[in-house]
């Protein structure tokens, strides 16, 4: 099977956190190890991942360029009404609409704080021309969708079931759970399996093979499989080639 008959995977996220105290480290991120767990739970996987600093001209970028990928993010943080929460305003610049009023957040935001909404929470409700609200029932103030990312509040609390509510409801769960299975071996340089790992490589273009060296003393290697459907096929010619070519290995558990 050549790479341009390769199957379809299954729907590949990025996610973007934003915030200064998370880089200047007065936060820490607790985003990425739940993200990658939620959506691992859903056989869905996470791609890559930002941590972007409050600033309009960076966000924008980022979102423009992610914006012009065929793929869904996750975008967490400066969605709300303070000076330093850029990302509403980022995304309709990157998206190339206007900011709007959206006459549904600014409903449910005026029945969460009545006339205190005013003049500086009804700000929430400004959003990206074109965009569906995604609920937020921790306080009733939505998140949004625009051009595949899911726009949500830095808080974990909030952003977390939202996206629970966004998997559930846009995003089918996979048939087959993201696995892995690997084997470890010792003493061998990473140079000397580059050959087998090209051949193995071609023939299952559809699971992703990994090496992941250490050092040691003495040295080691991780050599495996992550996949769905058919990995086993793959890992058992990698034990193959790896007993063909008189390589000792230890089989590592699944994950």
């Amino acid at each position: 099977m050549s790479r341009r008959d390769k199957p379809a995977r299954p729907q590949q996220f990025g996610l973007i956190v934003v915030g200064d105290e998370l880089l200047s480290g007065s936060r820490q991120d607790l985003h990425f190890a739940h993200f990658k767990g939620l959506l691992h739970d859903h056989g869905l996987d996470c791609l890559w991942h930002w941590l972007l600093p409050d600033d309009p001209e960076v966000l924008t970028a980022h979102l423009r360029f992610s914006m012009g990928r065929d793929a869904p993010v996750f975008v967490c943080g400066g969605i709300g009404a303070t000076p330093d929460d850029y990302t509403r305003g980022c995304a309709a610049a990157a998206a190339g609409v206007a900011l709007t009023r959206h006459p549904q957040a600014a409903a449910l935001i005026e029945q969460r704080f009545g006339p205190a909404a005013y003049p500086e929470r009804i700000a929430m409700a400004d959003l990206p021309e074109g965009s569906e609200l995604i609920p937020n029932a921790a306080n009733q103030i939505p998140g949004f969708r625009l051009r595949q990312h899911h726009f949500l509040p830095g808080f974990p609390e909030m952003a977390w079931p939202m996206a629970q509510w966004v998997i559930e409801h846009r995003y089918p769960e996979a048939a087959d759970p993201m696995r892995e299975l690997a084997v470890r071996i010792v003493g061998v340089s990473e140079s000397r399996l580059i050959p087998l790992m090209r051949r193995l490589d071609r023939r299952f273009p559809e699971h992703k093979l990994f090496s992941l060296p250490h050092l040691g003393p003495p040295p080691t290697i991780l050599l495996g499989w992550r996949g769905r459907a058919g990995i086993e096929a793959a890992f058992a010619d990698l034990r193959g080639e790896l007993e063909q070519e008189g390589l000792a290995y230890e089989t590592l558990p699944s994950k």
